[in-house]
């Protein structure tokens, strides 16, 4: 036989002759199992193979074959060789296309799922694994899918109808003692394979039944076929994939099941992560939402303590029309009395001079009122909170009463309080669209800062200091600027870049909240405009201090 090999391997004819007791040891190598009788000796036999690259064609005989004989031989050896070979061919055709239906299968399993978007989606499993292993030709009468979900010792079961339909999902306890052990595989990746009779089942469709799953155990039971059901599962990362057949299933059909397994594995971990992101996106959604209100609250309370701030302002502001309304009250209540008195006397010329001082009285208490009237209704609006509607607004107005606004507030809130203030506007400005009540918060913030930048340099008892601060408006081109300036100590440079940031606050513990720049610099930008900080020095200044400068569009 060694020789017979050898010549396989170099393809070369093999023509060996067995003599005697030699034919009897070929035979009882080849078929030990088998007695042959002793040959005489001069028995002859004589051996032909020949060869092809799969394999080759041998034979007997009594008698040396004739160079005719042995074409024959030859060209039946190439025959064979050419048959195997197109055998082979169409069987590696076969198996490319079950790989290719198989590799279909996986594909459509993997997109269905990661398609799957609600827990409504996952209805779809069972009808989709039943129709994929149709395709794949692999016998079942049974199929679905055990999710196993350890935080909750539940099995979260998808199984079919016995015509491919998707039955209601349910959910059974770890506990179900007909679950032990394919649990227990699951845990350890193992292949389960079991069969199940009519007792199994039952005690199941009891369990389905008192859960409200199914409507009756005999339902459940009707399509179970007599011999019961070869239950095959096999494990991926999340669970189980079921399949039951009346026979149990070969190796392969098993092999290819676990490729549908792990498959299914890798689509429905895109599908948690789906989930996770929806709960994340739900959970960043509803934290934008809560920190949209604590923004509003924020807001409205620095309005309000802006307001507190600007109230002993107000009350300043208020006085001093007041004082002339009750002033010309008094003065028209005389004028009256005088003017009756000249009527008896009959000198109506001189009763008409003191009606006309009279109406010049009144049109004096009707400014003055219309002015303290104006004051509590920007005081209103400040507090109130933003319509979001702009409205044409005089900003050198604003400006201006804003200013005495937070310098008599902070007079009335600190009498040792003073500084100088100067405005420089541009007259000839017209009337911009804005806000009124946000740009003016804008405003007064800075005022105030700037304000509070000059008293505490002031406190440093500098020589020859003179606490100032300017606020000024210009037109510049398609845009209104505003500057607020003041001659304080300045901001320090490696500070200037968090100065706009949210909480930031270069005052003291419990003097500042950090939100009145940043706001400031948010309502000036969702205005399209822009709000920029200088020092005194950077803008070529001999002292020090800072100047904010807000831009905003004309339009």
């Amino acid at each position: 036989l060694e020789a017979v090999f050898d010549n396989w391997i170099t393809q070369t004819e093999y023509h060996p002759v067995l003599r005697g007791n030699e034919i009897k040891e070929y035979y009882q190598l080849l078929r030990p199992q088998i007695s042959f009788p002793e040959y005489p000796n001069d028995a002859v036999q004589y051996g032909y193979f020949f060869f092809f690259p799969e394999g080759g064609v041998y034979a007997w005989t009594e008698k040396d074959l004739t160079e005719d004989e042995l074409k024959i031989y030859r060209r039946f050896t190439s025959v064979l060789s050419l048959t195997y070979k197109r055998y082979k061919d169409l069987k590696d055709a076969e198996v490319r296309t079950k790989e290719a239906v198989k590799q279909a299968t996986l594909d459509r399993v993997r997109a269905e799922i990661a398609s799957m978007r609600t827990k409504q989606d996952l209805d779809r499993i069972t009808p989709l694994i039943w129709n994929e292993l149709s395709i794949l030709g692999i016998p079942f009468v049974r199929c679905g899918v055990f999710i196993m979900d350890d935080a909750h010792q539940q099995v979260h079961t998808f199984l079919s109808t016995p015509d491919g339909k998707a039955l209601a999902a349910f959910h059974l306890d770890y506990t179900v003692s007909n679950l032990q052990k394919m649990i227990s595989s699951w845990h350890h990746r193992q292949v389960y394979i079991t069969h199940w009779g009519e007792k199994e089942f039952g005690e199941l469709a009891d369990t389905l039944v008192k859960q409200g799953s199914i409507a009756s155990r005999d339902q459940y039971l009707s399509t179970l076929p007599p011999e019961g059901i070869h239950l095959h599962l096999l494990p991926f990362m999340q669970g189980m994939l079921y399949v039951g057949n009346t026979i149990r299933l070969q190796q392969g059909d098993i092999d290819l099941l676990q490729s549908l397994a792990d498959a299914f594995s890798t689509a429905y971990a895109r599908y948690e992560d789906f989930k996770k992101l929806e709960a994340a996106k739900q959970q960043v959604d509803q934290a934008l939402v809560e920190l949209r209100q604590t923004q509003q609250q924020l807001v409205q309370s620095e309005k309000m303590a802006s307001l507190g701030e600007l109230t002993a302002g107000i009350a300043h502001e208020i006085q001093n029309p007041l004082n002339f309304v009750n002033n010309f009250a008094e003065v028209s209540n005389e004028l009256i009395e005088e003017m009756v008195e000249e009527v008896k006397k009959g000198n109506f010329d001189d009763a008409k001079a003191i009606a006309n001082d009279l109406k010049q009285n009144l049109e004096k208490i009707n400014h003055h009122g219309k002015r303290a009237d104006g004051i509590v209704k920007s005081m209103l609006q400040h507090s109130r909170t933003s319509s979001g509607q702009k409205e044409p607004t005089d900003i050198n107005a604003l400006c201006d009463e804003y200013l005495r606004l937070s310098y008599h507030g902070l007079r009335a809130k600190d009498k040792t309080f003073n500084a100088k203030f100067e405005t420089d506007f541009d007259t000839t400005l017209d009337k911009i669209n804005v806000i009124p009540q946000d740009i003016g918060r804008v405003i007064l913030n800075l005022i105030n800062n700037a304000f509070y930048a000059v008293t505490e340099k002031r406190k440093t008892n500098l020589d020859g200091y003179e606490p100032k601060v300017l606020i000024s408006t210009k037109k510049m081109g398609d845009k209104v600027e505003i500057k607020v300036r003041d001659n304080g100590s300045g901001i320090p440079k490696k500070v200037l870049d968090k100065i706009f940031q949210p909480f930031f606050t270069t005052k003291p513990t419990g003097q500042g909240t950090g939100l009145g720049l940043s706001l400031s610099h948010d309502i000036v930008k969702s205005h399209g405009g822009e709000l920029k900080l200088k020092t005194q020095r950077e803008a070529g200044e001999k002292e020090e201090g800072a100047e904010f400068i807000i831009q905003l569009p004309k339009s």
